[in-house]
């Protein structure tokens, strides 16, 4: 059965399309590419359409990560559409679990943070990088590397 998951933070160009590229990443290496549907989405809609930020590019790629998705804006249908919704921060949290109030009976989907999922870092939230150095891409990049990790194995069928 293919499991579904939408990674969400605010704007859709740096945190959720790089968890985005990791899990996909990790699903490749592994094989598991038929398993899964995964995508992301911002709780905002200020950068619809555009590619992830080329700081988080370029950080990514270093690591052999590629960020394929292009901003977009979650909505009611993704909350029925989607098994499992991953939120980098508390108030991307606070705006899913509102827009699950607004779709109601509807919204079948679990909403979780996503470092609920970490196990080598203790912060609860992904810091946003965007106003930051290139030191807090990597940063975001390592509390998602060990997140997905920890996610996937979750998920997965015991090999």
């Amino acid at each position: 059965m293919t499991q579904k998951l939408l990674f969400v933070c605010l704007g859709n160009i740096c945190r959720s399309p790089a968890a985005e590229g990791v899990f996909l990443h990790l699903i490749k290496t592994r094989g598991l590419e038929d398993q899964f549907v995964v995508d992301s989405a911002g709780t905002g809609s200020w950068h619809v359409g555009n590619p992830a930020d080329r700081r988080m590019q370029a950080a990514a790629n270093r690591r052999g990560i590629q960020l394929p998705s292009r901003a977009r804006q979650i909505d009611l249908n993704d909350l029925e559409t989607f098994d499992l919704v991953l939120t980098m921060d508390q108030d991307n949290l606070h705006a899913v679990n509102g827009l699950a109030r607004e779709a109601g009976a509807r919204a079948t989907a679990r909403i979780q943070p996503m470092l609920s999922y970490a196990r080598r870092y203790r912060e609860a939230e992904v810091p946003d990088p965007y106003y930051g150095g290139d030191a807090g891409f990597e940063h975001v990049l390592d509390l998602l590397e060990d997140a997905c990790e920890a996610l996937l194995e979750e998920l997965s069928p015991a090999a």
